[in-house]
């Protein structure tokens, strides 16, 4: 690259020329491909004009996973919400941006799945710990139980990966246990009703994705 080139202002992608989110095979997925096209399309152009890595978006959506699990343990639920939903963010367009910018390696996508795993086991255990240290033993079991069976899908889609079988099917996958934790923490009273939903369907989907594991076998 020349002097001039280095020089010269870098041009924003346009947001109509960028590609609309993949559907995800699961209960919130084509709803949200629709509803969020657009401003997804917005944060795309704007992360691509910045030349931001998506490594660097991988690592940010941990920190601000810490971060809600901190302000979960501070009672500042609202504030833990925000930093989900950012969080959330990040983990949605570090692969966005890799594809878009042709760096999709295997290496990116088993440290965006194990960091996954490293931020529901932040999140959960932090939301045990609050519910527990605040009397809220049943919500707190529910969390308990949330944090073994999110990590128990994904291992059955590890070990069926393993085996040559592909599994993107999910009644109840990331995509909603973020959504419906967002919920739950943003909205008073409604911590309760979204861990008996995670945990019921978080259930389903691991027995969902056994059966298609054995039969796909």
């Amino acid at each position: 690259m020349t002097a001039k080139e280095r020089s010269r202002p870098r041009e924003a992608p346009r947001v109509r020329d960028m590609p609309a989110p993949r559907k995800s095979e699961s209960a919130a997925g084509g709803a949200a491909q629709r509803i969020f096209a657009w401003p997804y399309r917005g944060v795309l152009a704007f992360l691509l004009w910045t030349g931001v890595r998506p490594w660097q978006l991988t690592l940010l959506a941990l920190a601000m996973n810490i971060v809600c699990g901190v302000l979960i343990l501070s009672g500042a639920w609202i504030a833990a919400g925000i930093a989900l939903i950012l969080g959330g963010v990040s983990d949605v367009m570090d692969g966005s941006v890799a594809r878009h910018r042709g760096e999709a390696r295997r290496s990116g996508a088993f440290l965006d799945s194990v960091l996954d795993r490293v931020s529901d086991m932040i999140l959960f255990s932090c939301l045990y710990w609050r519910l527990a240290d605040t009397g809220q033993d049943v919500a707190a079991v529910l969390a308990l139980v949330t944090l073994v069976v999110s990590l128990g899908v994904s291992h059955v889609r590890a070990e069926a990966e393993a085996v040559n079988v592909v599994l993107t099917e999910g009644l109840f996958q990331r995509l909603e246990r973020v959504l419906a934790l967002t919920i739950g923490l943003m909205i008073p009273g409604m911590m309760l009703p979204v861990l008996i939903l995670l945990a019921v369907l978080g259930t389903a989907t691991a027995l969902q994705r056994a059966f298609l594991a054995v039969r796909g076998a």
